[in-house]
């Protein structure tokens, strides 16, 4: 268990102030996989997977833009560089009770890059700022943006402090910085998670530079403890791929980050907790695997979590699976604590 040190106060009253996040991630934060992360902690900020506004304008929006209420604080990330179709989705999103509108202006993929948005944006500051003053124009939720510190063979401090100035004059709420360029060109998605490096004090100095805006970091952060390091620069914190890969992290998001007793304290009671969901999911003709996927690092590191991944991940997904295949799988990790506990 982490804690905070006792004479530590000042920190700590920084601290619950701030805001921790889970990053929108594409195929991977739908709503299950946010009903599943909402029993860590009432206090964390979830995201949407990104949505188009084409998606929204013209498809299935009601199954796109479909929530839970124990979701809240839910945020529904935007992928788009109209701003008129952007006011009109951020509108849309904001009648149906979201908490916060996210532009996305950091995706490197193939398909942004058709489309002209997510990190192609990096390169026009100007159209970003229209796009957040179109949708502040029309919701009353916090309109945020979330980009990188630049793209290509661009001069990070230049295009970073660019989109910033543009983007608080256009009034925008907040800004979420992955702390790396995307390089557009040379690198796939997945490279622009991890080649270009890291580069937190650059972060650091646009809080300095731009101390009335509300900053907050991304990429790269694996432990509570760093998220305290990090808020003693910035205003909060974006989990990503570690929070969906080891899940069991955010166990003591309550008590570390926002000084309060955490609802459950075990990887067994989330699950007993998540099968009321996953029960009401099935019963309305979602698949187990739907949801269990989103369950597969939750006991990382303990003994009996390969059979628990192993388990879940050629059971669940054959038709008719149900609760039973879950209870399967935890009992293999409850064996295996038995025998840790009795050695």
């Amino acid at each position: 268990m982490i804690s905070l040190e006792d004479d530590n106060a000042k920190l700590r009253s920084k601290i619950l102030k701030k805001q921790v996040k889970i990053a929108p991630m594409m195929d991977w934060t739908d709503r299950h996989c946010r009903a599943f992360h909402r029993l860590f902690s009432p206090h964390i900020r979830l995201y949407t997977e990104m949505v188009t506004t084409g998606a929204i304008i013209f498809g299935p929006r009601e199954r796109l833009l479909a929530y839970g209420e124990t979701e809240h604080p839910v945020a529904l990330q935007l992928g788009g560089s109209d701003p008129v179709a952007l006011a009109q989705c951020a509108k849309i999103a904001d009648d149906l009770g979201y908490d916060e509108i996210n532009l996305n202006c950091g995706c490197p993929s193939g398909r942004v890059q058709n489309g002209a948005f997510g990190a192609c944006l990096m390169r026009e500051p100007d159209l970003v700022a229209d796009c957040v003053a179109a949708m502040k124009a029309v919701v009353h939720v916090p309109v945020t943006v979330k980009c990188r510190i630049g793209v290509d063979e661009q001069e990070p401090r230049q295009a970073l402090w660019t989109v910033a100035e543009k983007v608080a004059a256009a009034g925008v709420d907040e800004l979420i910085v992955h702390a790396r360029k995307a390089w557009l060109q040379g690198l796939s998605p997945k490279e622009n998670r991890d080649v270009p490096p890291l580069d937190y004090e650059l972060v650091y100095q646009l809080k300095q530079d731009f101390p009335r805006l509300s900053i907050h970091i991304n990429r790269g952060i694996t432990s509570l403890e760093a998220c305290a390091e990090h808020v003693r620069h910035v205003d909060g914190v974006m989990l990503g791929r570690a929070a969906y890969q080891n899940p069991m992290l955010l166990l003591d998001v309550d008590r570390v980050l926002f000084a309060s007793e955490p609802q459950f304290t075990s990887g067994f009671e989330i699950v007993a907790a998540y099968e009321a969901y996953i029960a009401g999911q099935l019963e309305a003709g979602a698949r187990l695997s739907d949801m269990t996927r989103h369950m597969l690092g939750l006991f990382n590191g303990l003994r009996g979590a390969r059979a628990w991944r192993r388990h879940l991940a050629t059971r669940a997904v054959k038709p008719g699976a149900d609760l039973t295949v879950l209870r399967e799988a935890l009992a293999n990790v409850r064996e295996a604590a038995a025998e840790v506990a009795a050695a």
